[in-house]
C-alpha cells in the first residue's frame, strides 16, 4: 500500500475561526502481488552424465543461474507494461502508472477520471508542440515537459528513453560538443544528463522502453517493491516427479511496481 497526497491548505489573518477537522493528506493506493516463476528441471539421466569431479560444468547449477537471468529479464521488461498480459497477472508497469492518457484508468485503486492530483503529466510532439519529435526541437520538448514536474526541491531525478528519443537528444547534444580530449577519436558520451537528471538508455537490443517515450520520474515517490521472501528466489524445496526420473526447481518473485505522486512523473511521447 502507498499513500497518495491529497492534502489541503488554508490562507487566513487575524482571529479568523479556522477549521480544525482532520483534513485527508493522504489516500490509500493499493497495489496487488504479481508473480511469476519459472522451472528448472534435469532428468535422472542428466544427473548421472553430470556427477563425479570430472564433469566440465554443474549442469544443474548452470540452469539455475540461466533461470534467474530470465526471471529478472522479463520482470524488467514488465516495469514498463500496461499489466494486462497473462490476463492481467502481470506487472503494472510505466505504460499504466506513467500513462501516455493518464485521465483514465484505475491505478492503485484511484479513478484517474475522477481525481486530478492522481494524474501524471504527459507531452506529445505532435498533440502538444505540433511537431513530430525531432533533434532540433527534443530539448524543448523536454524543457515543457521538465517544468510541469518541478515543485520546491521536488524534480525528476531519472529520465528513461527508448532508442530512437535517447538518440535524438545525444544527437542534439553532440551538435555543441566541444572536444577536450588528447583522443581526439572519442565522439560521444560516457554519460548524459538533462537538467540534474540522468537520462538513461533501455531501448538497446532487447530493452523495454516503449517506442518514441522517454519517461520523466521522480523516484522519490516510485517503487520497484519485491516480497522479502520471494525476490527472485527458489519457492520450496526440490520437487520429484511421481512418475518421472526428473526433478524440477521453482524460481520465483512476487511484487509489483507501485506509485505514491502521479503529478510529478511525466511521459514525453510521439
Amino acid at each position: 500500500m502507498e499513500y497518495a497526497e491529497n492534502g489541503t491548505f488554508k490562507r487566513y489573518s487575524g482571529y479568523e475561526m479556522l477549521d480544525i477537522a482532520p483534513s485527508d493528506v493522504f489516500t490509500a493506493a493499493e497495489f496487488n502481488y504479481a508473480q511469476a516463476a519459472v522451472a528448472v528441471s534435469i532428468s535422472g539421466l542428466e544427473q548421472i552424465q553430470n556427477a563425479g569431479e570430472e564433469r566440465i560444468i554443474d549442469l544443474l547449477e548452470s540452469r539455475i543461474g540461466n533461470a534467474e537471468r530470465t526471471l529478472v529479464n522479463n520482470i524488467a521488461l514488465d516495469c514498463y507494461s500496461d499489466g494486462t498480459a497473462d490476463g492481467g497477472r502481470q506487472i503494472g508497469g510505466l505504460q499504466i502508472l506513467v500513462s501516455s492518457s493518464p485521465t483514465s484508468g484505475i491505478i492503485g485503486g484511484i479513478d484517474r477520471s475522477a481525481w486530478s492530483f492522481w494524474r501524471n503529466q504527459v507531452f506529445s510532439g505532435l498533440n502538444n508542440g505540433g511537431a513530430a519529435v525531432t533533434t532540433a526541437n527534443i530539448q524543448s520538448y523536454m524543457n515543457r515537459l521538465w517544468v510541469q514536474q518541478v515543485r520546491g526541491a521536488d524534480r525528476p531525478d531519472l529520465i528513461v528513453a527508448d532508442n530512437n528519443f535517447y538518440r535524438l537528444y545525444l544527437e542534439s547534444l553532440q551538435a555543441i560538443q566541444r572536444i577536450a580530449s588528447e583522443d581526439k577519436a572519442m565522439i560521444g558520451f560516457d554519460a548524459i544528463k538533462y537538467m540534474s537528471a540522468d537520462v538513461v538508455l533501455d531501448g538497446g537490443y532487447g530493452g523495454g522502453s516503449p517506442t518514441n517515450s522517454m519517461f520523466f520520474l521522480n523516484t522519490d515517490f516510485i517503487y520497484f517493491r519485491p516480497a522479502a521472501a520471494r525476490n527472485f528466489v527458489p519457492i520450496g524445496d526440490d520437487r520429484y516427479a511421481v512418475n518421472q526420473d526428473a526433478m524440477v526447481k521453482l524460481i520465483g518473485f512476487a511484487g509489483n511496481l507501485t506509485l505514491s505522486n502521479a503529478f510529478l512523473q511525466g511521459a514525453l511521447v510521439a
